[in-house]
């Protein structure tokens, strides 16, 4: 089973759309909001300094790539 966590911040429309695209083709995700402080120095420790940021089964994505997130979870 695909994992996939989006660090995410509020008033971010790439995240909402991201959020919705997932939940519209029935994909789970676990969304970390870097308001708290724990998931926004967990996102910096991947270098990462823009929401989204997706970690698609472990793999750091630093800008929504739709081709592999749609190969990935087999979305057509």
């Amino acid at each position: 089973m695909n994992e996939i966590i989006i660090y995410t911040q509020n008033d971010c429309p790439p995240c909402t759309f991201i959020k919705n695209y997932l939940a519209d083709n029935d994909v789970a995700y676990r969304e970390k909001n870097i308001s708290n402080t724990q998931y926004r120095n967990e996102m910096i420790d991947y270098d990462a300094f823009a929401t989204p940021f997706i970690l698609l089964n472990g793999e750091p994505m630093h800008q929504i790539d739709m081709d592999k997130i749609n190969s990935t979870l087999n979305i057509k």
